[in-house]
């Protein structure tokens, strides 16, 4: 994995995981982005049962976690795509589906932060090796 804005991210030491989820999300992100977000990932690919995520802070706020895994996953999502994705891309996928899924999800600070990492987020996805597959599977 090739990642072209690797010095604009940045991987949150384990011990700064709480307070920086905190700041962006508050207590949603353990009771209800969290979840989902291994949800969607378990949902698009099966042979995904789990394990240790990383947690990367881009330079203008965007939030992404991803699998700590080096497999390709095969993987399929709700529009149709199919395809093969790393584990980056997986992550990758997983939290613009969760953002802008809970987006929706009412009125509040939470839906509101949820869009602005999506698009956030999204400022970065061109800049990814597995670019084409990552649009293809949110779009």
């Amino acid at each position: 994995m090739t990642d072209k804005t690797a010095e604009t991210r940045k991987l949150v030491p384990d011990n700064q995981r709480i307070e920086l989820t905190a700041k962006l999300f508050g207590s949603n992100f353990p009771l209800r982005l969290e979840p989902v977000i291994y949800t969607v990932a378990s949902k698009m690919a099966p042979a995904y049962q789990g394990g240790f995520w990383q947690f990367w802070h881009y330079a203008n706020g965007a939030f992404l976690m991803t699998p700590d895994d080096d497999r390709l996953f095969s993987a399929s999502s709700m529009n149709g795509w199919q395809g093969e994705l790393s584990a980056h891309a997986l992550g990758f996928v997983a939290c613009l589906t969760a953002f802008s899924h809970l987006s929706f999800s009412g009125d509040g600070t939470f839906p509101r932060e949820c869009a602005r990492q999506y698009h956030l987020l999204r400022q970065h996805l061109f800049c990814q090796d597995q670019a084409a597959a990552i649009l293809a599977a949110i779009d």
